[in-house]
């Protein structure tokens, strides 16, 4: 079976290897998935869903219990006071753009404290000029580079004591930037700071890929508002779209108005029958990013064996779902997404190539033959042309599927 997937025996006789390897790794995420398996039930008992919350609403979407129930649901799921969780988010990145655009003013300052943000915000920010960015409404950006993986503590203190900033950013995957991921002891370290210089500024952290790999998430450390998308993490494979603002009550309320219309804000936005996929897709997400973490674990391992460089290491503490391989080599990065692709159930024919994808800087390739368009929680694989030639591989419904897809990438180099 391994031949007729195009997997090679050498790969497969590594593979064996590998996984007695990692034995004590998979136990340790196994007991992470119990923990928010258990948090997510208690959830769902606590709002008493029943066959009523999987009704639907078209329209306005005036009364619609389903959806106002499910937003409780993950609120309590993300330790926050209230969430706004809507299909009519077409990505993380919009979730993001409203919410910027909620909290920030003309003459507003944000800033960046891990770098530059990933390369979809920077036309919401103005990073590269655009018409309809922050930028252009009279908003303000500064950034401070991360130094050694891990944040310049004192000058943060220094610029947030200055008390002229309205929003701090966190991005907690690492997107298309060297540095590592942020770690949640990092984030709880470092938002402590922030608020013993300045307690009125808003800490926004992009959650994107981080949702469930720790028993905790940033809201629990005193974030005031965390953002992520349903085609990621806590979508679980099932959601088709949408995204998700949580935290403060004040700021979801904000978010929403800038979403739908000041003065009704969450009372509208018709769910359209998407209730059921949403919590069944939350349901499942523990189990689904304990395989993604199975599946990063599995290729990191596999490919340091082959002499590449992939961070985080199999051993090291991960903040998110996201793999990199350090490839150094234009070609390679290329076959080994091509691989991703043709180790996937949908779309195993297709070879993807280079291309000047909207809202990025670099020519990217992209592998990813999901079930849902973009759906980064099923397996995925994507790299910008450019050196030092990294590949970003994340997702995994299954460990299986995900194991097999990394061995026929493997299999391609």
């Amino acid at each position: 079976m391994y031949k007729e997937l195009g997997i090679n025996e050498n790969v497969v006789e590594l593979s064996k290897k590998v996984e007695k390897d990692i034995e004590g790794v998979f136990k340790q995420i196994d007991e992470v998935c119990e923990y928010n398996t258990a948090k997510v039930l208690k959830a769902f008992q606590k709002y008493n869903i029943s066959d009523m919350h999987f009704g639907t609403t078209t329209g306005y979407g005036y009364g619609d219990v389903g959806r106002d129930t499910t937003e409780k649901v993950f609120a309590e799921v993300l330790g926050a006071e209230d969430c706004l969780v809507r299909n009519q988010f077409i990505s993380g990145s919009h979730a993001l753009t409203v919410a910027l655009f909620a909290f920030l003013r003309p003459g507003d300052t944000m800033l960046s404290i891990c770098g530059k943000p990933y390369d979809t915000l920077d036309k919401v920010i103005g990073i590269e000029e655009n018409s309809s960015s922050l930028k252009s409404f009279g908003v303000k950006y500064e950034q401070i580079d991360m130094i050694n993986d891990d944040f310049d503590y004192d000058k943060i203190a220094e610029r947030v004591g200055k008390g002229d900033l309205k929003l701090i950013e966190i991005q907690r995957s690492r997107g298309y930037a060297t540095r590592k991921s942020i770690t949640l002891d990092k984030i709880e370290k470092v938002v402590k700071l922030i608020k013993e210089v300045n307690k009125d500024v808003i800490i926004m952290i992009d959650n994107c890929y981080g949702e469930f790999v720790e028993k905790y998430e940033p809201t629990s450390f005193g974030a005031d508002v965390i953002v992520g998308s349903l085609i990621k993490n806590l979508g679980g494979g099932i959601a088709t779209n949408g995204a998700y603002i949580a935290g403060r009550s004040d700021l979801v309320e904000l978010s929403a108005e800038r979403l739908t219309v000041p003065g009704q804000g969450k009372e509208v936005g018709p769910s359209q029958g998407v209730n059921k996929s949403i919590l069944q897709g939350l349901f499942m997400a523990p189990s689904v990013v304990r395989s993604s973490l199975k599946t990063a674990v599995f290729a990191s391992k596999m490919l340091e064996d082959l002499g590449f460089k992939p961070v985080p290491r199999f051993d090291e503490r991960r903040s998110d779902i996201v793999q990199t391989i350090e490839f150094g080599d234009a070609d390679k990065v290329i076959k080994y997404c091509q691989g991703i692709q043709k180790g996937s159930p949908v779309d195993s024919s297709s070879v993807p190539e280079p291309w000047d994808m909207p809202g990025y800087t670099d020519k990217v390739i992209m592998a990813a033959g999901a079930f849902t368009q973009g759906s980064s929680i099923e397996l995925s694989c994507d790299a910008p042309i450019r050196p030092p030639y990294i590949a970003f591989m994340q997702g995994g419904l299954t460990y299986e599927y995900g194991k097999l897809g990394v061995m026929r990438a493997i299999s391609n180099l």
